[in-house]
């Protein structure tokens, strides 16, 4: 029987910063081992020394989730993966007829061709064991849609797809795989949106917090990290065993109107 208070390894991409920090840090002070992976491994290596530092047992990685070499080897190197955290992410805003190509792929390839084959490569040894936890952030950008982000919203929408179809394949065994969706969340990433959607709108960075970004949400609020590690502690728990192909949204009630 799968316990809260068990521990086990876990892998978190993008875990540098924001979103993937928090539930780096939640998951080690929890007293699981974590790999704390990402693009800069500099930014990786700092991160990890600050938890370790605390005791977590974490260590720092590089990792591309965009290069199909850099995911093998993880497997090969990291084939004990108990839970996987696919948070690695990148944003880019322009209307479609200005948006680079190379830019269009590369945000597939990291928000859902990454997170699928990271899947892929573990799946077999969480199948061996008959346990793994699987849990992808994604974004309320997988339920609707903006204008300027046709790349990043078409990844976050296939990121549900992919989940709901691994949730049917790994039904027989004690693997889920679940995808967490939050309104904005104050990181680098939003923080850097910020400056474009001012640029793109023609308006100020302040009007594109208040009239775009918080304006759908009736609480007016960003979410913070903790919600998204303290969410992704309990898909981890014994309690949500049977929670999986699931979009837990986190919106500040965006989606209810």
């Amino acid at each position: 029987m799968l316990s809260s208070q068990h521990a086990y390894k876990v892998l978190v991409t993008g875990a540098a910063s924001g979103i993937g920090y928090a539930i780096a840090e939640s998951l080690a002070a929890a007293g699981h081992s974590v790999i704390l992976s990402d693009l800069n491994l500099a930014a990786a290596e700092n991160a990890a020394a600050g938890l370790q530092a605390k005791g977590g047992d974490v260590q720092a990685l590089q990792l591309d989730v965009s290069k199909q070499s850099d995911i093998d080897n993880m497997a090969v190197a990291h084939p004990d993966i108990d839970i996987l955290i696919n948070n690695a992410g990148l944003q880019y805003v322009a209307k479609l007829e200005n948006f680079p190509v190379d830019r269009w792929r590369l945000l597939n390839d990291v928000l859902l061709v990454g997170p699928a084959m990271l899947t892929r490569a573990f799946l077999p040894s969480m199948k061996a064991k008959g346990f793994g936890r699987i849990i992808n952030i994604g974004s309320i950008h997988a339920l609707v849609a903006s204008a300027y982000k046709s790349a990043y919203v078409a990844a976050k929408h296939g990121l549900v797809g992919f989940s709901k179809v691994i949730a049917l394949e790994t039904a027989e065994f004690d693997i889920t795989i679940n995808t967490i969706c939050p309104s904005y969340v104050k990181t680098p990433l939003v923080q850097n949106q910020i400056r474009q959607q001012a640029l793109e709108h023609g308006i100020s960075e302040d009007d594109v917090i208040n009239n775009i970004m918080l304006e759908p949400m009736p609480k007016k609020a960003f979410i913070s990290t903790d919600e998204l590690a303290e969410t992704v502690k309990f898909l981890v728990s014994s309690a949500a065993r049977n929670m999986t192909g699931q979009t837990l949204v986190l919106d500040g009630g965006w989606t209810v109107k």
